[in-house]
């Protein structure tokens, strides 16, 4: 099963308005989950590729490292359209599953997509991993990738849900703690620091964060 993983990051000034930090520190914030899931995905052995979709330039520069295969989005139109730009290439591409994360789960292991992966089965289906509210969708795996559009940014855990269901009866929803996860105000920074999952990445996070 042909397997690619599609991040699509919003350029960084724009990102995580709600943070309420500099724009440096919200930059190399940015910076450091970005790296850190790519990392992951890099060394996970059921990704066989990685795809960024962005226009941000840091973005680009810290994918090489990882070998990702780069999608400009000009019009940074949302994630939908990203994704969008995304299956277009994994189709003319002959990829066969696809799964899409954000930027922002940088405690994410390998051993949590082996996990949330134990739920495939061997025809069309779905997997869902919603977010720490309950609000949004942390992971989204797809098979094949064309399976559904996606509802990102619209309550998209419930409607993700329910349009597979549409599609499919075999919709799964999985929990993954390190997945669900994800940074949007400093609320939820504080609450990813606290815990106990990836030290050397809080203590990067940490530093930025006492930048004067």
């Amino acid at each position: 099963m042909k397997t690619a993983a599609i991040i699509p990051v919003k350029t960084f000034l724009q990102a995580k308005t709600r943070l309420g930090i500099s724009l440096e520190q919200k930059e190399k914030i940015c910076e450091i989950m970005l790296e850190e899931v790519l990392y992951t995905l890099s060394i996970s052995p059921q990704i066989d590729k990685i795809i960024i979709v962005t226009k941000e330039k840091k973005a680009l520069d810290i994918s090489r490292k990882f070998d990702a295969v780069p999608i400009i989005d000009n019009k940074e139109s949302g994630v939908n359209n990203a994704v969008a730009l995304a299956d277009k290439y994994l189709l003319e591409n002959r990829f066969e599953t696809s799964i899409v994360f954000p930027q922002d789960i940088p405690y994410i292991k390998t051993q949590d997509i082996d996990f949330m992966l134990k739920f495939k089965t061997t025809s069309e289906f779905a997997i869902i991993v919603p977010s720490r509210r309950f609000d949004g969708t942390n992971a989204l795996v797809r098979m094949p990738v064309n399976l559904m559009k996606t509802h990102y940014d619209e309550d998209s855990y419930k409607i993700h849900m329910s349009t597979a269901k549409e599609i499919t009866r075999d919709v799964s929803l999985v929990f993954v703690k390190r997945i669900m996860l994800d940074v949007d105000n400093m609320e939820d920074l504080k609450f990813l620091l606290s815990q106990n999952e990836k030290p050397d990445v809080a203590k990067k996070i940490q530093n930025v964060l006492e930048l004067k």
